[in-house]
């Protein structure tokens, strides 16, 4: 599936919604291995996008190399961020211009306190999210703002990784597993945190194990299998589709 990176209208919709993020054609490997091949979506300004599939499909190493993160290495294709060439920059350059990751295992840095850990994240002056506002949308962080952040539970160090990524005034959250190990009531508190972050104009990239719940969240889905695209399309379409969930999902 290869789509020429298209900043007027969509690639896959019928409105004409400009694409904000563009991959196209992009193969990585880790060393000798091909992880992803050839992949290529749109995601529109806005929007929650779920990056799906089995484990081992290419999920986490699609992020990665959208994120220009160094392994696995990027060998071909482009990656353009509102009309930026990520695919030429080094990945704090790609950070410097609006991307985000929150890795699976959220990298809290040890020996700061919540409050310290904002801090070292934020640009300085705060655009969008100053060190207030977002005490307002994890008001558990600003009760914690003086505990050492490895202290924090699950739960509160995911909000705290997310909250990092967001004081750098990102313009693309990537979420990788953000659901791994969490209670469904602190699931439930993040995903409103989600939407109300989308309703202030967040694009959101979600790699996630728990597919249903992506899924109810997501505009859209793109689900993976041994390191292609094998669907790209609305998220209700995967839900209403029994036959797809179980093929790729095993849902």
């Amino acid at each position: 599936m290869n789509i020429k990176p298209d900043f007027s209208t969509s690639a896959n919709h019928a409105e004409t919604a400009p694409a904000f993020l563009s991959v196209w054609d992009m193969h990585a490997y880790y060393g000798e291995s091909y992880i992803v091949q050839g992949i290529s979506f749109n995601v529109h300004e806005g929007e929650i996008l779920a990056l799906l599939g089995r484990n081992g499909a290419g999920k986490t190493s699609t992020l990665r190399s959208i994120a220009r993160i160094g392994s696995p290495l990027v060998t071909r294709g482009e990656i353009w961020l509102d009309h930026k060439p990520l695919h030429l920059m080094a990945s704090h350059e790609a950070a410097i211009n609006g991307l985000g990751l929150v890795p699976e295992d959220r990298r809290i840095i040890p020996g700061l306190t919540v409050e310290e850990n904002l801090q070292l994240a934020q640009i300085a002056p705060p655009i969008g999210w100053s060190i207030d506002r977002l005490y307002e949308l994890f008001p558990r962080l600003g009760e914690r703002r003086k505990q050492e952040g490895v202290t924090l539970s699950g739960g509160e160090q995911q909000m705290l990784a997310i909250a990092r990524a967001l004081a750098r005034d990102i313009k693309v959250l990537l979420l990788d597993e953000p659901y791994e190990g969490l209670a469904p009531v602190i699931v439930d508190e993040i995903e409103k945190t989600l939407m109300h972050i989308k309703s202030q104009g967040m694009t959101t990239i979600l790699v996630e194990q728990n597919a249903v719940r992506a899924l109810e969240l997501a505009d859209r889905a793109v689900i993976l299998d041994t390191g292609g695209i094998v669907f790209d399309g609305t998220a209700a379409e995967v839900l209403e589709n029994a036959e797809l969930r179980s093929e790729y999902l095993a849902i």
